[in-house]
C-alpha cells in the first residue's frame, strides 16, 4: 500500500496548512501549473514526487518535469497530464490517447474543480484534485488523499484547505 497526496494548480503558492496534509504520505503527485519551483522545494523531504508541467509553467519547469507521466504502481496504471478535460468531454486528443494507454487511473488538473468520477466507457477512474493555489476562479482550495492498494484507490478523501486567497 502506498499513501498518496494529489495536488494541482499551485500557481506559485503553497501554505503551511497544505504542507501539513502532505506529511503523512509516501508520494506527492502534482498535476501541473506549479508556477514557481519554490513550491516543489517546499514539499516535505523524503517523499517520492511525481509531477507534470502545466500551461502556466515556464521553460525551466518544462525542462524539469514532463508534459505527461505514465507509470505503474501497486497494480494500477496511472496517466497524469495537466489539461485533460473531464468525462465524457475530454480535451482534444485525450480520449484517443486514454484508449491507447488504458490507464486504470487518469489524473489531470487545470479546471480548478475537484472531481472524481469513474468513466465506465474507458474503465478508468478520473481524478482532478482541484487547486491548492490562490490564483483562479475556485472558491475553496482542495487536494485529494488516498491509499493505493491492489490496483485501487482506497480511503479517498477530499481535503478542503480554506477559501482561495485567505491565509
Amino acid at each position: 500500500m502506498v499513501k498518496i497526496a494529489l495536488i494541482s494548480d499551485s500557481h506559485s503558492y503553497i501554505d503551511d496548512k497544505t504542507l501539513s496534509h502532505l506529511q503523512d504520505v509516501d508520494e506527492i503527485w502534482h498535476a501541473g501549473d506549479i508556477g514557481d519551483e519554490k513550491v516543489m522545494e517546499a514539499l516535505p523531504k523524503g517523499k517520492k514526487i511525481r509531477a507534470v508541467y502545466g500551461n502556466i509553467d515556464d521553460l525551466a519547469c518544462q525542462q524539469k518535469y514532463p508534459e505527461e507521466l505514465i507509470f505503474d504502481l501497486e497494480g494500477a496504471r496511472v496517466m497524469m497530464i495537466h489539461i485533460g478535460g473531464k468525462p465524457p468531454r475530454y480535451a482534444t486528443g485525450v480520449k484517443k490517447h486514454l484508449k491507447e494507454i488504458k490507464p486504470t487511473i487518469f489524473i489531470c488538473g487545470h479546471s480548478h474543480i475537484c472531481k472524481v468520477e469513474f468513466d465506465k466507457e474507458l474503465g478508468c477512474l478520473y481524478m482532478n484534485p482541484g487547486a491548492i493555489g490562490n490564483h483562479g476562479f475556485h472558491q475553496v482550495k482542495t487536494l485529494l488523499k488516498f491509499d493505493l492498494e491492489a490496483g485501487q484507490p482506497k480511503n479517498l478523501r477530499v481535503v478542503e484547505l480554506g477559501k482561495r486567497g485567505s491565509v
